[in-house]
């Protein structure tokens, strides 16, 4: 009987992949992945049948290799870890392939927030990049920033269709029009993190108005002080 894997890739770079998803990926005989995500892992898949997939295309390519996989090994990979913001992707794998094996990867958002020296148990983290609404998305953003919490988040690029593009700028500008003092916020912008082409923005939220960035971004707001053991009572 074959066996499926989700697997996470990490953010960019070959050496952010685990051991174990190696491995897993070095036995398959089929691997179904995203151009960049299949990039990340390139030279442990040249001897493997591979599908390159869009999101037009994807659920092709898995009702294919579902009624041919037999005792095959396939590989689903997913940039960063497949824990996050990969559900919707996650639950029809499950519901075509029945038992498939999650693995996790490292994810950008941890990377972001080790760069930024922001701590995770102090933030909120929060995905903007579904394809639901994300109405109840920017109400947990809004109150993670008045309880003053870091936030890491991953907006949402939907260029074709403006009303669902909420991006940096759209960001700043929606935040501005919830009354918040943007000249004072404190924020991180990655693109492409642990590649090449990494880049790193910081400043504060009303810079971003106007900017554009790269749909492999994610934003830090930095709002937390420094708490360490000697000033705990």
């Amino acid at each position: 009987m074959g066996k499926v894997f989700a697997v996470g890739v990490g953010p960019g770079s070959p050496k952010y992949v685990i051991d174990i998803v190696k491995e897993i990926v070095i036995n398959s005989d089929i691997v179904i992945g995203y151009k960049y995500t299949l990039k990340t892992i390139e030279e442990l898949i040249k001897d493997k049948e591979v599908y390159e997939v869009t999101m037009q295309n994807q659920e092709e390519s898995y009702q294919k290799v579902s009624k041919s996989l037999g005792n095959k090994i396939c590989v689903v990979p997913f940039t960063g870890d497949v824990n996050f913001s990969e559900s919707e992707v996650v639950d029809r794998l499950i519901e075509i392939f029945g038992n498939v094996q999650v693995v996790p990867g490292i994810s950008s958002i941890q990377v972001a927030a080790s760069k930024a020296r922001v701590p995770l148990d102090k933030s909120r983290i929060i995905t903007m990049h579904v394809s639901t609404s994300i109405e109840e998305k920017k109400i947990e953003l809004q109150k993670a920033l008045i309880d003053g919490l870091n936030v890491v988040l991953v907006p949402r690029p939907w260029p074709k269709e403006p009303s669902k593009h909420f991006m940096q700028s759209e960001i700043a500008i929606y935040l501005k029009n919830h009354g918040f003092d943007t000249s004072k916020m404190k924020v991180h912008v990655f693109e492409f993190l642990t590649t090449e082409k990494e880049t790193h923005f910081i400043g504060v939220v009303k810079d971003l108005e106007g900017r554009q960035f790269s749909d492999l971004s994610v934003m830090v707001f930095d709002q937390v002080t420094l708490e360490s053991y000697l000033n705990l009572k």
